[in-house]
């Protein structure tokens, strides 16, 4: 019996070392330990200063090397300089940090970060008898030991990895550096970039949208811009020998929202969903700043809401807002946590100065991803009861509250989603003049009844996007058995597809095929009117296409 017991306790004794080494070179390599273990700090914790940096890689074939450093002294960017896509290859950034309180005489605070084959002391002007510390990778530190460095607005405070040869910043206090971290056999991958903050956390003041003083608010709808990590093949480009054949999806897709922002000028930009192309954005947040830089630099104000595409990169919607939400100009938020989805919010835009009444108030919900019921209801999924009982709810309370009852002109209010509802498969509402019906709403199997609630909250206009080819509008009436008796209850339109990472084409459905375009929503809240019309990317750039009355004095408007 004892030796049974010993023989027993032996061998659950090695099958515990077995698992415990076996754990420790996986997390090694891989760190699959939780965080808490590894003593991981949020990167970006106000407080902290940057004393050190350096570069660690591993490789799967010596499982003697390692992509983690001490923990307690070493903090890991959780970012692979490979993506995950190098066969035997991994690196990642480490930092040193510490709290300034906490700051020895013996410690070197960093003061800059430069990238570079060679000691910037001999290869840039400017920088005297500076002396810099080479880290692998490239990069190359000043350091410096001075007792109040820390203080200084140049100190580096947090670092983060970006991707591609496009990536910007659009983070308040950060810079991006411009040359790419040396790793060896960077195959196809895309370029890592450090990018670093200078000085305290700084936290962007979330804007008012309000009225102009001419008593206009002009609402510019992007939908699905399918940005991607780095450099990407644009999809169904249209000429297709544009610019001799050679298109970058991103590039394109930005220069003409730029162009298009700088035209239109609009008061607030609302993304409707789809802006990250999952499948090629192995670094959603270099992605998510591609667009949000084009705005920052314009002080226009812009809120998001998902589509089914943006989380099926490295983000989920949780941290996508997350990271959107606190953003200069933003204008996004997760709303409440008890109901379905993440961003289910609501903007309002206050009157004309001094005023601080609501004129309009802009719904915006998460139509979610993928039908959770295929056998029934195939293809994609629909606004649950608990975000219509709360939009119902929200429409009353604000009916009540001050801000809105103290507005003496006609409200005009609006919603927007990603996934188009059923009712915009009524081809009997589709207003011709107003676009192009080029392919089948792909709206949900089931109906949740979302456009009755907007209509009984007063909503005028709901749009969309989803269906990059369809960007038409649909006027919904009241059912009457004269349909002369019938009276115009909601506008449903579609903004069209922007994007050149996402799909176009339908040459046979489209002469000349499908050319990227923007929505613009134009209210004059003088004389309760709203007009709308799209600008394209190709053709007649400067156009106002199929422009048309929606509202007038606050009442729909049929054509």
């Amino acid at each position: 019996m004892t030796r049974r017991i010993v023989r027993t306790g032996i061998q659950l004794g090695a099958l515990t070392f077995i698992v415990f080494l076996l754990v420790f070179l996986l997390d090694n390599r891989f760190r699959v330990l939780p965080d808490a273990i590894h003593n991981h700090l949020p990167l970006h914790t106000p407080g902290f200063v940057i004393t050190d940096i350096t570069l660690a890689s591993c490789s799967s074939i010596n499982l003697l090397s390692s992509c983690n450093l001490d923990a307690p002294k070493w903090h890991r960017i959780e970012k692979d300089l490979y993506l995950n896509k190098g066969w035997l290859n991994h690196a990642y950034i480490h930092i040193e940090r510490k709290q300034e309180a906490d700051l020895l005489d013996t410690d070197r605070v960093i003061l800059d970060v430069k990238v570079g084959r060679l000691d910037p002391t001999t290869s840039e002007k400017g920088q005297g008898g500076a002396k810099w510390e080479s880290r692998p990778g490239g990069i190359w530190l000043k350091r410096t030991a001075k007792r109040h460095a820390s203080d200084s607005t140049k100190a580096i405070t947090a670092v983060d990895v970006l991707f591609g040869a496009d990536a910007v910043e659009a983070r308040a206090g950060w810079e991006i550096l411009d040359q790419p971290i040396q790793i060896s056999n960077p195959g196809d991958n895309q370029e890592a970039r450090l990018s670093v903050r200078r000085g305290p956390y700084i936290k962007p003041e979330r804007p008012t949208p309000r009225v102009r003083k001419d008593g206009r608010f002009k609402i510019m709808q992007v939908a699905d811009l399918h940005l991607s990590t780095g450099l990407v093949d644009c999809r169904d480009a249209e000429p297709a020998g544009h610019n001799g054949g050679k298109c970058d999806a991103d590039v394109r897709t930005l220069e003409f929202l730029g162009a298009v922002l700088d035209s239109e000028k609009p008061d607030l930009v609302v993304l409707s969903g789809d802006q990250i192309n999952g499948e090629t954005s192995p670094d959603a947040q270099s992605a998510v700043f591609k667009f949000a830089e084009m705005f920052i630099k314009r002080s226009i104000p812009f809120a998001t809401i998902f589509g089914n595409h943006d989380d099926e990169g490295s983000l989920n919607r949780q941290a996508l807002m997350d990271l959107t939400q606190n953003l200069p100009f933003s204008l996004s938020l997760p709303g409440p946590s008890s109901i379905d989805g993440v961003g289910n919010y609501y903007v309002e835009v206050l009157a004309k100065a001094p005023s601080t009444h609501s004129a309009l108030t802009l719904y915006l919900l998460d139509t979610h991803g993928y039908s959770p019921d295929e056998r029934q209801f195939r293809g994609y999924d629909w606004l649950k009861k608990s975000q219509i009982d709360w939009f119902k709810a929200t429409a009353q309370t604000l009916k009540s509250s001050q801000p809105h009852v103290g507005y003496r002109h006609i409200r005009m209010d609006m919603a927007f989603i990603h996934i188009p509802l059923p009712e915009y498969r009524q081809e009997d509402d589709i207003v011709k003049a107003s676009g192009t019906y080029a392919e089948p709403p792909t709206a949900p199997g089931f109906n949740s009844g979302f456009k009755k609630a907007l209509i009984e909250e007063g909503v005028l206009a709901v749009s969309c996007g989803h269906d990059h080819v369809n960007d038409y509008c649909a006027l919904s009436k009241t059912e009457a058995s004269d349909p002369k008796d019938k009276k115009p209850e909601l506008w449903m339109c579609y903004a069209g597809g922007s994007g050149f990472g996402g799909y176009g084409g339908y040459k046979d459905v489209i002469e000349g095929g499908y050319h990227r375009r923007v929505r613009v929503f134009d209210f004059d809240m003088d004389e309760a009117r709203i007009r709308t019309w799209k600008r394209l990317e190709y053709g007649d750039t400067e156009k106002r296409v199929d422009e048309m009355l929606m509202v007038e004095g606050g009442k729909l408007v049929a054509p």
